[in-house]
């Protein structure tokens, strides 16, 4: 008889603790989301701040079509045939008579497994970039460091191109169809400049020229990044854009 009045306060104990864990993973989980939701808004004012001082304009909703418009996001969020992708905080506008286009993009893949017979998982990446719209197409080329755009460049094809420059080819991996581009792009002031500056991450492909960070955008940094695309669109040299 003891043993079993022991046995029901036991299972009623565990029923209380069981629910006031319950209640606190709640609890958790609602302040980390009003948390975020905070941080997100105090960030969003930041860059409207910021488009206002730079003259840009900020649109802070998410924007499906970008997928679209510029191909490598695409092939960033490709999972089982469908596209899990977003961009928003969205400026757009002119820098130094440049059209200019920023925006965070977030992306979800799954299929990830440390070992074969592991249960995959999905990735969530949160990329920024900063694009350039330029006058002509080119072709696609890709200057990262070893493994940041190696999904894009395996998934069409690209080998790397080897410099004279040792140093810029132990820094950089590029990556184009066209190697005659990727040695036009990548010219003696260009190696000069992107040697002298922290490691970027640079796509071309068709009219879009992007920088690419693997964050979400910091207000405080923006002036400094778009320095920096415009100063890569500025280095490409004229003939390129003379070519019919």
């Amino acid at each position: 008889m003891r043993d079993g009045f022991v046995e029901i306060v036991f299972r009623i104990v565990a029923a209380i603790l069981g629910v006031f864990v319950l209640m606190f993973s709640f609890l958790v989980l609602a302040i980390k989301s009003v948390t975020r939701q905070a941080e997100q808004s105090r960030r969003r004012d930041l860059l409207t701040l910021k488009a206002q001082d730079l003259g840009l304009t900020f649109n802070a909703e998410r924007r499906a079509d970008f997928a679209h418009k510029y191909g490598f996001l695409g092939k960033l969020g490709i999972t089982d045939g469908a596209l899990r992708q977003s961009c928003i905080n969205v400026m757009t506008g002119e820098h130094d008579e440049n059209p200019i286009t920023l925006f965070d993009y977030y992306f979800v893949t799954d299929d990830f497994s440390v070992w074969w017979w592991a249960p995959s998982w999905e990735m969530h990446c949160y990329l920024s970039f900063i694009i350039v719209s330029m006058k002509s197409d080119f072709p696609e080329l890709t200057i990262a460091k070893e493994g940041f755009f190696s999904k894009i460049a395996q998934a069409i094809g690209f080998d790397d191109i080897d410099f004279e420059s040792h140093a810029f080819s132990q820094r950089y991996t590029v990556r184009s169809k066209d190697k005659k581009f990727a040695y036009d792009f990548c010219n003696a002031q260009m190696i000069d400049y992107l040697l002298d500056q922290p490691t970027m991450t640079i796509e071309v492909e068709k009219d879009a020229l992007a920088l690419s960070f693997d964050d979400q955008f910091n207000a405080a940094q923006t002036d400094a990044h778009l320095s920096h695309v415009t100063k890569l669109r500025s280095l490409m040299p004229n003939y390129l854009f003379d070519t019919p």
